[in-house]
């Protein structure tokens, strides 16, 4: 038993008490209710704050039917510049006084895609849920709207589903970074995409394909390592392309998805005795500035990784509290890159 000199767990009735305000008023300050304003609101969460209050997560959901947690589905991939943490950062971040925690819900390459969200249909542990490396056709995508899961996306379907996103215009920066390759005279590209059942991968290659043939440049998709595989593989996928001695088929320009993905190529380039800027150039997006300082000549397209996870993480507030409302989408437009 407690000791009897224990001071009783602080509850919502202790703050109204200090406060001089409702139950139901300190109660929809800390779930960030709209329709009360922010000094209350401050006021309701410094009390709370001081005197230690956490709330009762089994009363929360007996009392609202919410477990106040959102669940973001991260397959295991190879991050290796801090592009998932600095997206669950932003989120998480937003999310703070909103009376709302994240939840990191791994997922696998190997295992049935539908198996972690028939857990949280279940057991009810996630309000809403946030994917990504979306596919044209997902059958995540289906299966939430099926059960009324609120959701939003790290990217975009073709299934004409009305839910809440945010993507980059990937086929925007494909085109950009190929017209700013064919602009330094390269003729012969090689791209290292995503896995291309994934939506953006697609993106990509369409745009990169496109501003070739209007550059006349050859463009081909490496297909023995995608931008998600490991290092080593994409440095010898990389490194046997740029050996190959068929007439005009080693690459002199080279597309990367990921700043991961060109770091590797970039090794390649160098093992085979070329130089970056000079026998071979390379292009690539990254999530915060990195690749220019790494090597100088590489052409670099930033995209907004903090700003995908502060959006996402007020669509899906938005798709929990406002579910009849239109989702919230946003497409990010990338810029052209710096000159030279």
């Amino acid at each position: 038993m407690p000791p009897s000199d224990a001071k009783p767990r602080p509850t919502l009735k202790s703050i109204a008490t200090e406060t001089g305000l409702a139950v139901t008023t300190v109660s929809r300050a800390l779930s960030d209710a709209p329709d009360i304003g922010a000094g209350t609101k401050a006021l309701v969460r410094e009390v709370a704050a001081r005197v230690g209050y956490r709330p009762n997560r089994a009363g929360v959901r007996l009392r609202t039917g919410r477990s106040n947690v959102i669940s973001i589905l991260m397959s295991q991939g190879r991050d290796l510049t801090g592009h998932t943490a600095r997206l669950i950062h932003a989120f998480a971040t937003e999310l703070r006084d909103t009376g709302f925690h994240l939840i990191v819900t791994p997922t696998f390459d190997d295992e049935d895609p539908l198996e972690q969200l028939r857990y949280l249909r279940d057991t009810g542990s996630a309000d809403a849920v946030v994917i990504n490396k979306v596919q044209p056709r997902d059958s995540r995508i289906a299966f939430l709207h099926e059960h009324s899961i609120p959701f939003v996306t790290h990217g975009r379907s073709d299934m004409g589903i009305a839910h809440g996103w945010y993507d980059f215009d990937n086929t925007r920066f494909a085109t950009l970074a190929v017209e700013a390759l064919a602009a330094r005279g390269r003729r012969n590209l090689l791209v290292v995409a995503p896995p291309i059942e994934q939506n953006y991968a697609q993106h990509i290659m369409a745009g990169a394909e496109a501003a070739a043939r209007a550059a006349g440049m050859r463009c081909r998709r490496l297909e023995e390592a995608t931008s998600d595989a490991p290092g080593d593989a994409i440095e010898a996928a990389v490194s046997a392309a740029l050996a190959d001695t068929a007439p005009d088929a080693a690459p002199d320009a080279i597309l990367c998805a990921s700043t991961a993905s060109t770091i590797a190529a970039a090794a390649a380039i160098e093992e085979a005795g070329l130089t970056i800027g000079q026998d071979v150039d390379l292009a690539a997006k990254e999530p915060f500035p990195f690749l220019r300082r790494f090597r100088a000549p590489i052409i670099a397209l930033p995209e907004n990784v903090s700003g995908a996870g502060t959006f996402l993480a007020r669509a899906a507030l938005a798709a929990i509290r406002r579910p009849g409302d239109p989702p919230m989408t946003h497409l990010e437009i990338p810029e052209p890159p710096p000159g030279d």
